[in-house]
């Protein structure tokens, strides 16, 4: 899982006409963005076993989007071969990781850790981070 490398077709965005769920999220919105990550799991087919740890994932994205980027920002789900794939996109400025010895700050390494890949895209443009997890057990 190398932040340098892109990962290959089909990663970064949803294949022809794959369907696309979309989610404008805030701050105050993450409850809701954690039960729209359950949902999507389950759609999926993902293990009930494995979804804890999706959302868990989801949820740190998405709270350094609204938190480290901008006051606002997007989430999109689509499956590629029964794998499900997230991508969290704010429109904010990249700012480094934690230092060493850091209390927080360790939302994208979770996870990196949680997920089966993760790509991590910065620029002018803003932030974003895609995910992939296994879906159908």
């Amino acid at each position: 899982m190398n932040e340098d490398v892109e990962p290959q077709t089909g990663y970064t965005s949803p294949p022809p006409g794959a369907p696309v769920r979309r989610f404008r999220f805030r701050l105050p919105d993450l409850p809701r963005v954690r039960q729209f990550a359950e949902d999507e799991a389950r759609d999926a087919g993902m293990p009930e076993e494995a979804i804890g740890d999706f959302v868990i994932a989801v949820n740190e994205v998405a709270t350094n989007a609204v938190t480290h980027g901008a006051d606002r920002a997007t989430l999109r789900t689509w499956t590629v071969n029964g794998d499900l794939v997230v991508e969290v996109h704010d429109e904010g400025t990249w700012k480094p990781g934690p230092m060493p010895g850091a209390i927080g700050g360790m939302g994208l390494w979770v996870a990196r850790l949680l997920s089966s890949d993760l790509t991590l895209r910065v620029g002018s443009g803003g932030s974003t981070v895609i995910m992939r997890f296994h879906g159908k057990g």
